[in-house]
C-alpha cells in the first residue's frame, strides 16, 4: 500500500509536467484528441486537445485491468482462483466470449479474454470477484482514478459500454496506462498475446490491438469502439530500453487510429531517448557528527535516467548538491542531497543521492572511546 501512496504522490505531481517542446511534432493526427507520453518521467511529449473529456469505450478496461491486477498483489484474488459469471456479468453484449451463467473461469483465463479480446462479461465477472458487484467495483475506480490525478474522469461501469457522463480524456488515460505498465510489467504476458484459445482450444481469441503484430517493440496495451465514442486507443511500445504510451480518442476508423498511435510513437522514438546520466565528478562521502562511522557515501538513488531530446545528448552536465556533514542516525536509502542534471545550462532534473548505508548514534561510552582515541592519538 506504500508503494501505492507514493505513486499517487507522483502521479499527481505529473499533473504538472509541461510538454518537452520539440519543433514540428507528428504531423497531422486523424483522432479528436491525442496524447504522448513517456512510461519512465512521466513526460508529455505531445498532445491534442489531452483533457478533452470523451466517450473512451474499451478502453476503460486499463483502469479495470489495474484494480485486478492490484487486488493480486492484495491478496484478494489469485490467479488459479475460480471465478463464476453471474447473471448480470453474461448479459453485457458487445465483445465478449459468451459465458454462460454460473461457468467458471480462472482469473487468469479471464484476465486474458479482457486483455486480448476486450471480453465485457469477463471484465464484470472479475470486477464482482474484486468488490462484489459492479457498481462498488465502479466506486474504486473512480477512487484510483482521483489518486492518480484523473481530473477529467468519471466511471459509470467497468466495461465502457456507452452510459451517459461516461467520460476521460487522453491524457487521463496516459496516466493510469502509466500507472499499469510501470508498476505492473506483468501485464505484457497478456497484451503481446497476439492469438491464443481458452476452454481447451474451443474459443479462439486474436488481439484487438493489431499494432502487436505489425509495429516493432509494441507492448500493448487497450483498443476500444463504440458507435459514440469512435475508435480510441492506448498503444504501448518499447525501444532502447524507453516505452512510450500513445493515446488516441475519437478516431473516425478502426485503421485511422492505428496510423495516429503509430505516428506518436514513430515521433517519440525519433527524436527522445531515456539516457543514465552519472556525475561529472566523484561523489564524496558527507561526514556524520556523533555517528558510529565517520562518514558515509552518497549513491544515486535507483535509476539516474533522464528523458531527453536525441539532438541534446551531447550537452548534459551535472553538479552535486550535497551538505558538508549530516546528524546520525542516518537511515540507508536517506536522502543526502541531489545530482542536479542540466542541459545546455538549463536544469532539468535533480536525481536524489541517498546515504549507502545505516549509520547509528554514537552511544555515551562510544563518545567517550572516541575522545579516549583522540587524545592517545594527539600524544
Amino acid at each position: 500500500m506504500m508503494k501505492r501512496t507514493v505513486a499517487a504522490i507522483l502521479c499527481l505531481a505529473l499533473t504538472l509536467t509541461p510538454a518537452l517542446a520539440v519543433t514540428g511534432g507528428p504531423g497531422p493526427l486523424q483522432a479528436g484528441s491525442a496524447v504522448l507520453m513517456e512510461k519512465e518521467t512521466g513526460s508529455v511529449l505531445y498532445e491534442q486537445n489531452a483533457h478533452a473529456r470523451l466517450e473512451p469505450a474499451s478502453v476503460t478496461k486499463v483502469m479495470t485491468m489495474l484494480l485486478v491486477l492490484e487486488a493480486i498483489d492484495d491478496g484478494v484474488l489469485a490467479w488459479d482462483q475460480p471465478v463464476s459469471a453471474s447473471a448480470h456479468a453474461v448479459s453485457m453484449g458487445g465483445s465478449q466470449i459468451w459465458l454462460k451463467e454460473n461457468e467458471q473461469m480462472t482469473v487468469r483465463e479471464m484476465f486474458k479474454a479482457v486483455a486480448v479480446v476486450s471480453a465485457n462479461d469477463c471484465a464484470v465477472a472479475l470486477a464482482e470477484a474484486v468488490a462484489g458487484s459492479e457498481e462498488a467495483f465502479v466506486q474504486r475506480m473512480n477512487q484510483r482514478a482521483v489518486a492518480l490525478g484523473m481530473a477529467d474522469t468519471t466511471f459509470l461501469n467497468a466495461t465502457g459500454l456507452p452510459a451517459a457522463g461516461h467520460v476521460t480524456s487522453a491524457y487521463d488515460i496516459a496516466l493510469m496506462s502509466r500507472q499499469l505498465i510501470l508498476y505492473h510489467p506483468e501485464i505484457r504476458e497478456f497484451t503481446t498475446i497476439w492469438m491464443d484459445s481458452l476452454r481447451d482450444g474451443a474459443f479462439q481469441l486474436s488481439n484487438t490491438n493489431k499494432l502487436i503484430r505489425f509495429y516493432d517493440g509494441a507492448t500493448g496495451l487497450k483498443t476500444g469502439f463504440t458507435a459514440s465514442a469512435h475508435y480510441c486507443l492506448s498503444a504501448t511500445a518499447e525501444r532502447d530500453g524507453m516505452e512510450l504510451i500513445a493515446v488516441t480518442m475519437d478516431s473516425p476508423t478502426s485503421s485511422l487510429r492505428f496510423e495516429a498511435a503509430k505516428a506518436l510513437l514513430n515521433f517519440g522514438f525519433a527524436n527522445y531517448a531515456l539516457v543514465n546520466v552519472y556525475a561529472d565528478q566523484a561523489i564524496p562521502p558527507v561526514n556524520v557528527e556523533l555517528g558510529e562511522y565517520e562518514t558515509v557515501q552518497p549513491v544515486l538513488k535507483d535509476s539516474s535516467k533522464v528523458l531527453l531530446e536525441k539532438a541534446q545528448a551531447a550537452k548534459v552536465t551535472t553538479a552535486l548538491d550535497l551538505p558538508a556533514s549530516v546528524q546520525a542516525p542516518v537511515e540507508e536509502g536517506q536522502i543526502l542531497g541531489h545530482m542536479r542534471v542540466s542541459v545546455d545550462g538549463v536544469e532539468i532534473a535533480q536525481v536524489p543521492l541517498v546515504a549507502d548505508r545505516p549509520v547509528a548514534k554514537l552511544t555515551v561510552p562510544g563518545i567517550l572511546g572516541r575522545l579516549l582515541q583522540a587524545v592517545l592519538l594527539a600524544d
